[in-house]
């Protein structure tokens, strides 16, 4: 018999009399509060929003609080009502001069899933500056949409210049979710991105664009939220009145997908400058499994331009792997990044032959080398003209040949054969 042939491969009345009293009473109402909240003690935003927060997660949002009046006004402490919210820890009392403004940052940590709700209360002299912030959110045992990054710091940016980055917005529900409208907070910020209402369906991707464009000198912040998600990003950012460089990688993720252990993976990302030159001085990677080959520092990039380099997957073993890139420059934030997925595979090799007529099965042989004796590598005889190795080695060459067995056991010779080199 013929051996097989390899193939390659969501009133009352009152009488008038009264009357006159009262509206004599009330007249003296009015005015008095005039006097006394002539100049308070505001903040903004008048309640914070955190939307859906992972049960273990933070989520960071800042409150601005202004002197309007003329003259000083201490705050001598802050309460907080619920354990699930907490202030970044700050130095009392804090003195603030007339026109004077200073950023709180107020934190939710949910620890339990479900709607939580708090007030942020401000202790101020004199008594009558006293504020209560609202605060609330949603623990959620694992959010619907995620955000990569989760916040976003602009760094400084000079005013009137404009700093645009990426951000990647993933559902990770096997179901669509559906976004109704983007809800921007923040004068210095705006989001750009896909046109709303918008659906992401299960395990999809979209990206938004948000811009930073100071107007004014200082620390500034803002959000956005995905109406209808639960989803909210906020942003930092500060202006100066010198234009600061500011660096940005994109995308901010590299998934390389599966790469054969021991081969490279390669892809690339763009490194971009605006309002203002930058000069990376280095970059490196958090794993040795990834790397910036033919890259080569220091490296300027002028104000409103971008470079292109690449970036290599080299897994050493099988299973996933991350890492994040990081680069080092005089740009306003000093160290920009991207993080970096991939998964090490296993190599194999696929083998086909042509059938033959009286075969009820085949045997599959291999051996490390064009020419050696063939050992059988199929546990058992093999009903399909098909069959992949799973056991080679990364670096060696291999050889293989089938032969095709009869109902009786009548084995047929060897097939010509395949030799195969793994990278």
């Amino acid at each position: 018999m013929q051996p097989p042939q390899p193939i390659a491969h969501s009133s009352f009345a009152c009488p008038s009399r009264l009357a006159v009293v009262t509206l004599v009473i009330l007249v003296g109402l009015v005015f008095i509060p005039i006097q006394a909240t002539a100049a308070p003690l505001i903040n903004w935003p008048a309640t914070l929003h955190f939307g859906e927060v992972s049960v273990g997660q933070t989520e960071t949002q800042l409150v601005t609080l202004t002197n309007n009046a003329q003259q000083s006004i201490t705050i001598t402490g802050i309460g907080v009502a619920n354990s699930e919210f907490s202030v970044v820890p700050m130095t009392m009392p804090i003195i603030l001069g007339a026109g004077q403004s200073i950023d709180v940052g107020v934190n939710f940590a949910p620890t339990a899933t479900g709607w939580v709700g708090g007030n942020i209360s401000f202790v101020a002299s004199p008594a009558s500056n006293n504020i209560v912030v609202q605060a609330m959110g949603m623990g959620v045992s694992s959010a619907a949409l995620t955000a990569s990054p989760a916040s976003m710091s602009f760094g400084a940016v000079g005013t009137g210049a404009s700093v645009t980055t990426a951000v990647a917005v993933t559902n990770t529900r096997s179901w669509e979710v559906k976004i109704s409208a983007l809800q921007a907070q923040g004068g210095a910020f705006s989001v750009s991105g896909p046109v709303m209402p918008l659906i992401i369906p299960g395990g999809q991707t979209v990206t938004l664009n948000v811009t930073f464009t100071p107007q004014s000198s200082g620390l500034t912040y803002g959000s956005v939220s995905l109406v209808g998600s639960g989803l909210v990003i906020p942003f930092t950012g500060t202006g100066t009145s010198t234009t600061v460089g500011q660096l940005t990688v994109n995308p901010g993720t590299l998934n390389f997908g599966s790469v054969v252990v021991g081969s490279t993976g390669t892809t690339s990302a763009t490194l971009s400058a605006s309002g203002g030159s930058v000069t990376i001085s280095s970059a490196g990677s958090s794993s040795a499994q990834f790397g910036l080959p033919g890259a080569s520092f220091p490296l300027t990039i002028p104000a409103g331009q971008s470079v292109s380099i690449n970036v290599a997957f080299t897994p050493q073993n099988s299973g996933t792997a991350s890492g994040t890139l990081s680069f080092t420059s005089n740009a306003a934030n000093s160290t920009a990044t991207a993080s970096l997925a991939g998964t090490g595979a296993m190599p194999t090799v696929s083998l086909s032959w042509s059938p033959t007529d009286e075969a009820t099965g085949y045997n599959v042989y291999r051996c490390v080398s064009a020419s050696c004796s063939y050992t059988k590598i199929n546990s058992s005889l093999d009903p399909d003209v098909t069959f992949t190795d799973s056991s080679v080695a990364s670096g060696q060459t291999y050889s293989y040949v089938a032969t095709s067995v009869t109902s009786s056991g009548q084995e047929s010779g060897y097939s010509s054969p395949v030799v195969v080199a793994v990278p």
